[in-house]
């Protein structure tokens, strides 16, 4: 049973929000979004624990929290956007400038704007780390400070899945003063926006977080709806296991496996492990979907906004092995299903492993939450996203 609120004009995408639950699987999900800076759907549906929909699922609630993966590497951009725009931090400085200790291994050239656009040749560890290590971030730091580039940083673009956010994360850090990443993002983002979203959620509150596990179509089975680019991924993997591909994603094996622990939930992942809901996801890309603004809360200003959908990259990825595009921290839409985040020339957005995903599409003015506790196997947009997206669009083109 679908609940929550939406507009009689939005009931084609209230639709689609249902057929994912019969036809696609889906047992645990929410969808937000905003336009022009007002609320136009906000629906909810199924468990939030992994027992099913049966007597002892926990029904998913509106404030209900799950791991949004990726999508959080759109919200550290945010973070460095707005201390850009402050001055605390300049873009085409070295990163080395604000974290001295980065510049080993021929590190010290590297730029904050080559970080948020994937061009820095660290996707990936070397040497093999242990399980419990991504839950330490002076660790992690530290091993980043000596990490040598895996090609000349500048001269290709490699998706950095885990590794960019502790580089973006400590860097908002020290520019800020704050305690840890996640201090800043509650003090200029979440509580200004009256959002729950946490990067590094306390033990007390891990129990009301929805659980994690692969997608099954309503008779059992996983469903395999990933496509050609992720088998030619996992092709990648197979051919080198000791490659930037294999280790980026699987070094240590912790990032693959401990998705739903609490060391992983309690730890700062800023690249991975951000949790919240869809209407927290609406509110931040319906702000900027909004000239930067939403209610009395000014994310960005309209000429730093602009920043998030000008390409910086756009070439075929070493490690994921087909072409993107990237802003500053965001992902550019593409002439794909799987990579078109509005249908807006300005639009940009970020999807998360499994199906979760947040875009803004500025030319239409909307903000667009979905998050979802049964990870599909597409490589970046799901195919339940996709029908979400499209059926948004079927409405606000022909309104």
């Amino acid at each position: 049973m679908i609940e929550g609120k939406w507009d009689n004009a939005w009931e084609p995408v209230v639709e689609a929000f249902t057929r994912n639950f019969t036809e696609m699987g889906e047992q645990g999900a929410a969808l937000a979004i905003y336009r022009f800076g007002e609320p136009v759907v906000n629906i909810w549906a199924g468990v939030r624990d992994n027992q099913g929909a049966g007597v002892t699922g926990q029904p998913w609630q509106e404030d209900t929290c799950v791991n949004i993966f990726s999508v959080g590497k759109a919200l550290v951009a945010l973070c460095v956007l707005q201390l850009a725009e402050r001055g605390s931090l300049v873009l085409d400085k070295p990163v080395a400038d604000y974290w001295p200790e980065f510049a080993q291994e021929n590190k010290g050239d590297i730029t904050i704007r080559q970080v948020m656009c994937h061009r820095t040749g660290l996707s990936a560890f070397r040497g093999l780390l242990e399980y419990e290590d991504i839950f330490d971030w002076q660790k992690m730091v530290d091993e980043i400070a000596a990490l040598k580039p895996w090609w000349e940083p500048g001269t290709a673009q490699g998706y950095s899945p885990f590794i960019y956010g502790w580089i973006l994360g400590e860097l908002i850090k020290r520019a800020s003063g704050c305690a840890s990443f996640d201090d800043y993002f509650q003090r200029e983002v979440a509580q200004p926006l009256g959002i729950r979203c946490r990067f590094g959620v306390p033990p007390e509150q891990q129990v009301h977080l929805a659980d994690t596990a692969p997608l099954k179509n309503p008779n059992g089975l996983v469903i395999n709806s990933h496509g050609a680019d992720s088998l030619a991924l996992g092709k990648i993997m197979k051919a080198d296991p000791r490659g930037v591909t294999n280790r980026a994603f699987g070094n240590p094996v912790s990032f693959m496996t401990a998705t739903n622990s609490p060391a992983w939930r309690q730890a700062q992942i800023p690249a991975a492990n951000g949790h919240t809901n869809a209407v927290a996801l609406a509110r931040i890309f319906g702000a900027l979907a909004n000239e930067g603004r939403l209610d009395d809360v000014e994310l960005l200003s309209p000429a730093q906004r602009q920043l998030c959908s000008q390409e910086l990259s756009a070439e075929d990825d070493r490690v994921l092995g087909l072409r993107l595009r990237f802003g500053h921290g965001f992902m550019l839409p593409q002439d794909r299903p799987d990579c078109r985040f509005g249908r807006g020339a300005t639009a940009f957005g970020h999807p998360g492993s499994g199906g979760s995903l947040g875009f803004a599409d500025p030319d239409y003015g909307l903000g667009f939450g979905y998050v979802t506790s049964r990870m599909g196997q597409s490589l970046l947009i799901d195919h339940r996203a996709i029908r979400l997206i499209d059926a948004a669009y079927q409405h606000v083109i022909n309104a």
